[in-house]
């Protein structure tokens, strides 16, 4: 009984469905009333799909300061990692205040792009570097204005709002190195392969590991939200410890 209790639970917790453009017929479900107010489906999905991002864009920007050729692709690197390590910080902040299970690694999809930047090398990197990455950070553009616009939650919408300045400013320094080839990428983000839920899903962290942290460079220039003025009694708490990954 207990472990059908605990399986349920954490179903409730962890979405099961959450691709990139993936809608259900139940997005603006409430299923909960917190404090900082309802909390939807949508809501829930969208704090995932952050953490997911950061999961794989983060290390894909240590690799481009390894193996990119060209400068703007090293400052687009430096951009990823500053500013996923500060929305990390922030997601793992307000997550287990909403009782949302946060994933430890991103979708299959989104491991197959991190999978394809590493066999690159030399101009193949640096194009496909900027091209998959303008191409996924349009795509999320679009879901952060929805959430922005519509959900009633006051630390979903703060997320909301970093994150629209974090993709924002990613998509402009994918565009500055100058190898965005527009025709094929505004295709392949308003045009995405029909992919098994399974392929655009993050699974569910390993019950008993510690959780992922995507540590912040030396000097980083973006900074987690600051929700001391939500949080009331809560403001002092912060994301707990666990493995570094940078």
């Amino acid at each position: 009984m207990g472990g059908a209790m605990a399986m349920t639970l954490v179903a409730l917790a962890y979405p099961g469905m959450l691709g990139l453009n993936k809608v259900t017929t139940a997005q603006d479900r409430v299923i909960a009333n917190t404090q900082w107010g309802p909390l939807t489906e949508q809501d829930r999905d969208f704090v995932v799909k952050v953490r997911a991002a950061g999961l794989w864009e983060y290390p894909v920007g240590q690799m481009g300061l390894q193996k990119g050729t060209t400068p703007g692709v090293i400052t687009a690197s430096k951009h990823l990692v500053d500013g996923h390590a500060a929305l990390d910080t922030t997601c793992r902040k307000i997550a287990p205040m909403l009782n949302i299970t946060l994933p430890d690694l991103p979708s299959p999809q989104q491991q197959g792009f991190v999978s394809q930047l590493k066999a690159d090398s030399g101009k193949k990197f640096d194009s496909d570097f900027a091209n998959i990455l303008r191409m996924t950070h349009g795509a999320i553009f679009n879901t952060i204005s929805k959430i922005r616009s519509t959900t009633k939650n006051t630390l979903v919408r703060a997320l909301a709002d970093q994150a629209n300045n974090t993709v924002l400013d990613h998509m402009t320094v994918m565009e500055k190195t100058g190898l965005v080839d527009f025709d094929q990428t505004i295709f392949q983000q308003t045009t995405p392969p029909k992919l098994p839920n399974s392929d655009l899903t993050p699974p569910p962290p390993a019950p008993g590991q510690p959780e992922i942290v995507l540590t912040p460079p030396p000097n980083p220039t973006s900074t987690p939200v600051d929700l001391s003025g939500l949080l009331g009694g809560n403001a002092s708490a912060q994301p707990g410890p666990g493995p570094t990954t940078g």
